[in-house]
């Protein structure tokens, strides 16, 4: 699992992959067979709040986001 901190370092480019990788893991999980590992999925989704917490904050700071 990717820690707050870990997220704040990155930049948005390395946001925007992790958001991209995370999202496919869901997605395996809904139309996979990845239904087994619920603390997986779980976590994955949260990584995604995660980041997108971070770009959001970053938004409202003024800082530059790249789309």
């Amino acid at each position: 699992m990717t820690k707050m901190n870990d997220i704040r370092k990155m930049n948005e480019s390395e946001l925007n992959t992790l958001l991209s990788e995370k999202r496919e893991t869901v997605r395996g999980f809904r139309f996979g067979t990845g239904g087994r590992d619920v603390r997986a999925k779980r976590s994955a989704k949260k990584e995604i709040a995660r980041a997108l917490t971070e770009l959001t904050v970053r938004k409202l700071q003024g800082k530059p986001v790249e789309a």
